[in-house]
């Protein structure tokens, strides 16, 4: 832009700003599950998440992808308040769950309500059968004569019941990495969650088994609501219906898969969708 003193000077663009003007997700006539607003997250003193709004649509696939370190593991975290057990953590902004606050409710309630798989499977050192029972019993939710008819149903919305219904008793480190990541599922779905967080779920799985857990959040889209982290934007555009970009902590670009992926609204997106970075 030239001035009127015939310099010329140069327009910057805040990325907040650019961020809050990207697109959002049409998801048609489904309404957000979850609503994040204004949220800022930081480590002590160090900011890790800058001004993310982003509506997450019940009963979709919600993908989030971007570089290593931009901030999709701790924007996850935040969604059930799972960065309390991180030491000087401390969210601002607004959680809203079927609009009510998140930041207001108790946190043991919140994640029952809002359940999560990590990038690693972590399976209790117990029997298959009390890893899906436990947050049955620790939330009081294991009536007798129940529990068992619990398990099984648990275990088939996670497509493992045919694998280890003979096994119930044998210990869960007898299970493949695939079966492990799947009886994680199966655990936090016992307790009936509204919205299911999954951080890499499939990125320690070999091909087989990571087909396995796409083909398992296609049924899960229809009993819950789902937020997948991946670093893989193959498995992003397979199955997420609405995907978000993440960069430097900011949410870059948040549409419909398709587009995301065909005709994103920023550059940064497509550089890295491309491969030009990340």
């Amino acid at each position: 832009m030239v001035t009127s003193t015939g310099m010329i000077s140069m327009e910057i663009t805040d990325p907040a700003t650019r961020t809050r003007e990207a697109p959002k997700a049409s998801a048609g006539a489904v309404g957000p599950k979850l609503r994040v607003s204004g949220l800022n997250f930081y480590y002590g003193k160090k900011q890790a998440l800058f001004d993310v709004d982003l509506d997450v649509p019940a009963n979709r696939i919600t993908g989030l992808i971007g570089p290593s370190g931009c901030g999709k593991s701790t924007f996850l975290r935040t969604l059930n308040r799972m960065y309390e057990t991180v030491q000087h953590g401390r969210a601002e902004g607004r959680l809203e769950l079927d609009g009510e606050n998140l930041m207001e409710l108790d946190a043991i309630s919140v994640r029952r309500r809002v359940g999560m798989v990590f990038q690693k499977s972590n399976p209790f050192p117990k029997s298959i059968f009390d890893n899906v029972a436990f947050g049955l019993r620790v939330n009081g939710l294991a009536r007798r004569g129940t529990l068992h008819e619990a398990v099984e149903r648990s275990l088939r919305r996670a497509a493992l019941w045919d694998e280890v219904k003979d096994l119930l008793h044998a210990s869960a480190y007898k299970l493949s990495g695939g079966q492990q990541q799947r009886l994680c599922i199966a655990r936090a779905l016992a307790v009936d969650p509204e919205v299911l967080l999954l951080d890499e779920p499939c990125s320690a799985l070999d091909p087989i088994a990571t087909a396995k857990i796409e083909e398992l959040l296609f049924d899960l889209k229809k009993q819950c609501t789902v937020v997948l982290v991946t670093h893989n934007m193959q498995q992003a555009a397979r199955v997420a219906d609405v995907t978000g970009f993440f960069l430097l902590g900011r949410l870059i670009e948040f549409n419909t898969t398709e587009v995301i992926f065909k005709t994103p609204a920023r550059r940064e997106t497509e550089d890295y969708i491309t491969g030009r970075f990340g």
